[in-house]
Order: C-alpha cells, then sequence, then structure tokens
C-alpha cells in the first residue's frame, strides 16, 4: 500500500501543479476538453454500452437514455451556454458603498475528486466531471469496483483522451476511495450511500474541503383519490423498474388513498406486463441486481416482510434477477421501511387522512425525491409546502433529475449539494466577491473625525 499512497500524492500534486500554470482556466481550453469529452463518448458509444451489459445487464435503450445520451445532453447543453457562465457578474450598490462597483468572479477550486458509484456508473461519474470541465477545474476521478468492466473502460478511454495531470482515473476499492479521502483535494463530488457519505463528509472536515454528497433515502410515491391511475401506474412502474430499482431516486414506496388502492393495483400489474413482459425473470433486457450482497439483502427483505406480497416475490439466484414484487399491508416498522430499497420491491401503505399522511413522511429522514399523483393542484402545493425533499414530480416519476435546467441535490440525510446544468458549473466553482472602489472622491462620514458622522452613517444604515 505505500507505493500506491505514494502514487497517489504524486497524482495529486502533479494535478495542483498542473492547475497552477493557469491552462485550466481558459475558455477555449474547457470548451476544447468538453469537446473532447463528448467525442470520447460518441466514439466508443458500442464499448461503453456492451460495458453496461456486463456489469449490470443492462438493454441498449435503458443505457443509452439513462446513461449515454445523458451525458450528450449535458455536454451540448454546457458546450451552448459555458461562455456566458463564465462572465463575471456586476452586482448592485448600496447608498453606503457610493462610487463603488461589485462584482463576482466564478474561480476554480482546483483538483476535484469524483467519487461515482455503480448504478449509473457512466452518467454519474462523468455528468460531474461536465461541472468540472466547465468551471475550470482538474480531475481525479474514482468510479466503482463493483462495475469492473465499466470501471476499466472509462479507466482506458480518460487514459487515451486526456492528459493524466489533467484528467485522471483511479480504480480500487474501499482502501483506494479512503486513500483518497486522506489526500488534501480542493473539492469532493460523491454519489452513494448515506453511510458512506457521512465518512466522506467526516474526511473532507479533517481538511476542510468542500463536498457535494448525492446520497438517498426512502422516496415516497404519493398517489390521491384524484389522480388518472392508468399514467399513475405506468408512470410508477417505469420510474420503479427503471435499472431494477437501483436508482437513487425511483419511488419507494407508494402511500395510496384507501378508495383507489386496489384499482392502482390492477393498472401497476398491468403496465408491469405491458413493460416488461408476464416472465420478467427470462426478459433479456431486466437489469440485473449488482451483486450477491445486494441480493441476498433484497430477497431477506421479501422474506421478513410483513406484508402481503400481491405480485411477484420470484427470483432468480443464477442471475440474480428479482422479480417486481408488489408488498401491500405495510406498516412503517415492516422490514421494507427500514432502508432504502433499491430494488424491485414496492411495499404499498394507505391513508385516508391527508394532514396525518403528510406528518408521517415530514417525520421521517429527507428523502431524495418526492412523488405525488393527483389533479388537485391545492393537495400538490400542500403536500410541497408541508415536506422537504430533494426534488419532486408531479404527475411523474424521476423525469425531474433529467432536465438540465433543474438543479438535482438532496437536502439533510439525502445530500448537500445541487448539480446539472449551470448548477454543475455552480458547484464546481469558487465565488470570488469583488468591491472596485472610486478615487474620483472620498466619502469623509465613514471616518471616526468626521462631523456629525455616526447621525449620518445611523439615518443611512437603519
Amino acid at each position: 500500500m505505500g507505493d500506491g499512497m505514494d502514487n497517489l500524492k504524486h497524482m495529486i500534486q502533479m494535478q495542483k501543479q498542473f492547475f497552477s500554470t493557469g491552462q485550466t482556466k481558459k475558455i477555449d481550453f474547457r470548451e476544447q476538453n468538453l469537446k473532447i469529452l463528448k467525442s470520447m463518448v460518441i466514439e466508443n458509444e458500442k464499448e461503453l454500452m456492451a460495458a453496461l451489459k456486463k456489469d449490470l445487464n443492462k438493454s441498449e435503450f435503458e443505457a443509452y437514455t439513462t446513461e449515454i445520451g445523458f451525458v450528450l445532453s449535458e455536454l451540448t447543453f454546457t458546450l451552448k451556454n459555458i461562455r456566458k457562465w463564465c462572465k463575471r457578474k456586476r452586482t448592485k450598490s448600496s447608498l453606503t458603498h457610493f462610487g463603488s462597483k461589485g462584482y463576482i468572479y466564478k474561480e476554480p477550486y482546483g483538483v476535484s475528486l469524483i467519487i461515482g458509484p455503480w448504478n449509473y456508473p457512466i452518467n454519474l461519474t462523468l455528468s460531474p466531471l461536465i461541472g468540472a470541465i466547465a468551471a475550470g477545474n482538474c480531475a481525479i476521478l474514482k468510479p466503482s469496483e463493483l462495475t469492473p468492466v465499466t470501471s476499466n473502460l472509462l479507466n482506458q478511454l480518460i487514459c487515451k483522451y486526456f492528459p493524466p495531470e489533467y484528467i485522471t482515473v483511479i480504480e480500487g476499492d474501499a482502501t483506494t476511495s479512503q486513500a483518497l479521502l486522506n489526500e488534501d483535494v480542493d473539492y469532493i463530488f460523491f454519489t452513494g450511500s448515506i453511510q458512506v457519505g457521512k465518512m466522506v463528509m467526516g474526511a473532507a472536515a479533517k481538511h476542510l474541503i468542500p463536498v457535494t454528497l448525492e446520497l438517498g433515502g426512502k422516496s415516497p410515491c404519493i398517489v390521491h383519490a384524484d389522480s388518472k391511475l392508468p399514467f399513475a401506474a405506468k408512470r410508477i412502474v417505469w420510474g420503479k423498474l427503471l435499472n431494477a430499482g437501483q436508482t437513487c431516486v425511483a419511488p419507494d414506496y407508494l402511500l395510496v388513498h384507501h378508495s383507489i388502492k386496489d384499482s392502482l393495483i390492477q393498472e401497476i400489474k398491468k403496465a408491469i406486463i405491458e413493460l416488461y413482459s408476464e416472465n420478467v425473470l427470462s426478459n433479456p433486457n431486466y437489469t440485473r441486481i449488482i451483486n450477491e450482497k445486494h441480493f441476498k439483502r433484497l430477497c431477506n427483505m421479501l422474506e421478513t416482510s410483513k406484508g402481503k406480497t400481491i405480485s411477484g416475490g420470484s427470483f432468480d439466484p443464477l442471475s440474480r434477477k428479482i422479480e417486481p414484487s408488489l408488498i401491500d399491508d405495510i406498516t412503517w416498522n415492516d422490514s421494507t421501511m427500514e432502508e432504502e430499497i433499491f430494488g424491485p420491491i414496492l411495499p404499498i401503505m394507505t391513508y385516508d387522512d391527508l394532514n396525518q399522511m403528510i406528518k408521517s413522511v415530514a417525520n421521517r429522514p429527507k428523502p431524495l425525491a418526492l412523488y405525488i399523483f393527483t389533479e388537485n393542484k391545492a393537495v400538490s402545493e400542500k403536500i410541497i409546502d408541508e415536506i422537504s425533499f430533494g426534488s419532486c414530480c408531479v404527475n411523474d416519476t424521476v423525469y425531474q433529475i433529467a432536465t438540465p435546467h433543474l438543479p438535482f441535490g438532496g437536502v439533510g440525510a439525502s445530500g448537500t449539494g445541487a448539480y446539472h446544468g449551470k448548477r454543475s458549473f455552480d458547484e464546481f466553482s469558487h465565488e470570488k466577491s469583488v468591491l472596485k472602489q472610486t478615487t474620483l472622491f472620498d466619502i469623509p462620514l465613514r471616518y471616526p473625525n468626521g462631523k456629525n458622522g455616526l447621525k449620518l452613517i445611523k439615518k443611512i444604515m437603519k
């Protein structure tokens, strides 16, 4: 491990040295490298898809829409807007600052460490990188060891397209991540579990390194009595079964008004068959669970639940696939409600009283996402106003993260900081406040020997 530690230190030192040359701050340089990243993704699309197939059994459709296409659209949006984002911004001046001008300058932090997760190993590693490049940083990428084929491919491609003193990939397990976190980088961007997120924040605190934490939690999906059930069911099934439920913003559990529960369940069963066929386990395009540990965790969750499995419940240890499973008659104390599910299991709870339901959700850790199905604007606004969450969709699921015009991030236990579009650029930038004072005249009342100075100051500063 001694050599490995020395290599890490050398790599970080090399990037800090390159950053100090000022080259990464030049807008032409940033644009050029964003274009190189875009070329890298386009030219190696087939290889990237094949890697995702090997690691997660992702279909080409899912691999493109949720990973490759997502990164490309972020790149296109960033390239279109980067020059506007980089401009210094003039601020207003107050009466006490008459004659001066205020500006905000955006500057990169320096060497950024991006730790990516396994569930969307291309999207959630390269999307933050877009922000890092656009803001003028150097970057060290640490992809997840749980998707080794994709991790290795990213390493090869980054090595081929970028110099290591600018952007590099370091592969390895949790020990490698810990070693990286012990180093004095300038920014840390982490996507993963709440448990590891706490460790990242603790490590960053030792060097006072700013962090973005994209975590997770139990994202509720509320289906009110007046919702359009066929739309609701299809969109819930789509969002839940994307990547076999291994999505940080997947609807984690349903809160359904008791009057429509049976009708909604029938529609959900129909939607599962429509989107994934009657025999989901034999569907070649159905994503598998990432590894044996998570597979066993989910199977145990199914077996220990006190609820009633009304659809699915089967699993195949050889392919590590789990049937979409609906579990009814769930309480807040059930095994399915103890932690984020991160799999194709959907617990169902009912409510009668909207206020009571809102209180129950609001009293729990703040989720990364919240979904509401209703035709009543007053109902959706009440829920949005009274529950804290990272992001929300009304009458849909997951779609809120697919637009560069909305920031994506958590709150409380579900994370800190946000990105996508301009917010990615902002997240990897420090705002420098600059006041430029006039020398054409002076304001004497600011000085302690000014006549009636305090009296005037009291009037101005009220």
